[in-house]
């Protein structure tokens, strides 16, 4: 596994990185006349960088701005402020025709597969579509998609079928060869396997990882499952409300998280040992996750945070004022964005 932190430290330049990007949605009133009223910070100064051959993966709760990340990476939504670098060019700063060619370099995988899949097109056409758009498929396009078809698992005799005949974890492999048809460099990975049944995850993350070996691919894997994250992932940033407020190699995260929002992720994953299961120590947050449209002032996190609640009022005073900037800690592991990280282990 690569190791690649974002840190100053770092001397492998990324394949791909954004750079302090923020993402504002409008919030519009209702009636014939829809004026601005507010608006809706999604992503929230968020900085991210992928190595080369390097799985990085983006968790956090629903509605956190992980799906609304890998788009402004692939430069599908526009920023609102912020950098996309993509081989030493700015993609929020290329026009639609600049951008044609760099799409291929830079694919996406859906979440769910059936959405994404042309229910009146047959699989080879379903691969076949982007060799086409780009104008590939006459050079080698029939041979390169039945060998798609082979080395993404499938039968050659699948061909000729439409997504409705087969499973869920078929059809996300159908997504992955059509994703894999330009030969892309980078893939963005949106929650492939959260619909799918525990025994067909494990199918799909491993022919993620035997692509990658024989291809050479990055990945931005969006998920909000640790258990699958800890078996794919080299990197882990996690994301509360728009902003990145923990970030690492997986064995470090795993081994010791600092952040309170991480270590209560982590406290509910299962484990497979039934004692340590039950003697384990469960940190339950409390309350809802605040509006994005008005998040707290100072750490976002401190409306639930466990460990806001013991402080004395003068600690409390510099949550609540101040909001903590992501500081890497005395080892030069991990860093988090935390007043009173304290590395814990949960295991």
């Amino acid at each position: 596994m690569n190791a690649m932190l974002d840190t100053p430290q770092t001397q492998t330049p990324p394949v791909i990185s954004g750079n302090d990007l923020v993402k504002e949605f409008p919030v519009r009133s209702k009636g014939i006349v829809r004026r601005r009223i507010g608006s809706i910070q999604a992503v929230s100064g968020v900085t991210l960088q992928i190595g080369a051959h390097e799985t990085v993966a983006l968790v956090g709760e629903s509605g956190c701005g992980k799906s609304t990340t890998a788009r402004l990476m692939m430069n599908l939504i526009e920023p609102t402020s912020g950098e996309v670098l993509y081989d030493g060019r700015d993609l929020t700063k290329l026009s639609r025709k600049q951008m044609r060619p760099m799409r291929r370099d830079i694919q996406l995988v859906f979440q769910d597969p059936m959405a994404s899949l042309d229910p009146r097109m047959p699989v080879f056409e379903i691969i076949a579509e982007p060799l086409r758009v780009h104008g590939l498929f006459k050079r080698d396009g029939r041979e390169r998609v039945n060998a798609l078809i082979e080395t993404v698992g499938l039968n050659p005799e699948h061909r000729n079928r439409y997504p409705h005949e087969f499973s869920g974890g078929q059809r996300q492999r159908i997504g992955v060869a059509r994703a894999l048809a330009l030969e892309p460099r980078v893939l963005m990975l949106d929650e492939p396997v959260s619909a799918l049944d525990v025994s067909i995850q494990a199918g799909v993350i491993n022919l993620l990882e035997d692509l990658q070996d024989e291809l050479g691919l990055s990945y931005l894997f969006v998920s909000h499952d640790l258990s699958v994250v800890r078996h794919i992932a080299d990197r882990v940033a996690v994301m509360y409300l728009g902003k990145i407020v923990e970030e690492g190699t997986t064995d470090d995260l795993f081994a010791g998280p600092a952040h309170p929002y991480t270590q209560a992720l982590m406290s509910a994953i299962p484990l497979p040992d039934p004692r340590k299961e039950r003697s384990r120590e469960r940190i339950v947050l409390v309350g809802d996750v605040p509006s994005p449209s008005d998040p707290p002032s100072g750490c976002r996190f401190r409306t639930r945070c466990p460990l806001f609640q013991t402080l004395s009022e003068g600690h409390q005073r510099a949550c609540i004022d101040i909001e903590p900037p992501l500081r890497t800690d005395h080892e030069g592991r991990t860093r988090a964005a935390c007043h009173y990280a304290e590395p814990k282990q949960l295991v």
